[in-house]
């Protein structure tokens, strides 16, 4: 008899009970992440940290815009570009003649 021959007793490791669940705490956390993120980037580190908070908003919110509303991600989104559009300006400013935006 061939016994375990490419054909274990275990069955798969990577079965349906010991994968992560994809809709569960991640997306919460990630969501909040970007948050964090985002709000920090308003202190130190926009042209960073924004587009940290866009990353970790988008994947929470599933990368798509329709279906459920998770409000972390929403607000990790929205702030990760106000965050990123403020810092490129100031970047932008910093490289003028004058004394800049800001």
């Amino acid at each position: 008899m061939m016994a375990g021959f490419g054909h274990g007793t275990r069955g798969y490791p990577r079965s349906r009970g010991r994968t992560w669940s994809h809709t569960g705490p991640d997306r919460a956390t990630l969501g909040i992440i970007g948050t964090i993120c985002a709000v920090a980037g308003f202190f130190a580190l926009g042209i960073v940290l924004g587009p940290v908070a866009i990353f970790c908003g988008w994947q929470s919110m599933g990368r798509r815009w329709s279906g459920e509303r998770n409000v972390p991600a929403l607000v990790a989104l929205v702030l990760g570009a106000i965050d990123t559009l403020l810092a490129a300006m100031a970047l932008a400013g910093a490289a003028a003649w004058g004394n800049g935006f800001f």
